[in-house]
């Protein structure tokens, strides 16, 4: 699977963790920044995650900070991504089936690189129920829809 990551400061030591565990399981990693604990803003590396994604250049991306929340918000300004934060596997595995989450974000100040690991699992391979969900997904869609004027996904 292709995969898009980013993280702040905060989240960069659970990414150094993840990064090369991800590759070794066979998936193809794009890694957004940041490269190291010096501070940095997270949105634009968030957003970056989210549009490799909506761009069809990653099937999903995973967005890592202190808590997780930040990068969630900031991933899911961009059209197109449901993010979901994730701090147990009953959680990525409902951000899945249910609600097609397609980024994932997580607090590494909150989740263990081991726990991670299995939350990152859950998430690539839990598939999406569809059926009544789908109707759900939709009418998020047509919200996202609305709020840009009707103009469709670039």
């Amino acid at each position: 699977m292709h995969i898009a990551i980013a993280s702040d400061h905060a989240g960069f030591p659970l990414k150094a963790v993840l990064v090369p565990w991800l590759e070794e399981q066979g998936h193809d990693v794009v890694d957004l920044g940041t490269h190291s604990e010096e501070s940095v803003d997270y949105p634009p590396l968030c957003a970056a995650a989210g549009r490799t994604v909506v761009r069809g250049e990653a099937e999903r991306a995973i967005v890592l900070g202190g808590s997780g929340q930040g990068e969630q918000i900031a991933a899911n300004k961009v059209r197109g991504i449901r993010a979901a934060l994730c701090h147990d596997v009953w959680l990525a595995r409902m951000a899945r089936s249910h609600n097609d989450a397609n980024v994932l974000s997580m607090g590494a100040r909150v989740v263990a690189a081991a726990m991670a690991k299995e939350i990152v699992t859950v998430f690539l391979d839990t598939p999406f129920e569809g059926d009544r969900h789908a109707a759900r997904i939709q009418q998020l869609s047509a919200i996202e829809d609305e709020e840009a004027g009707g103009r469709p996904i670039q």
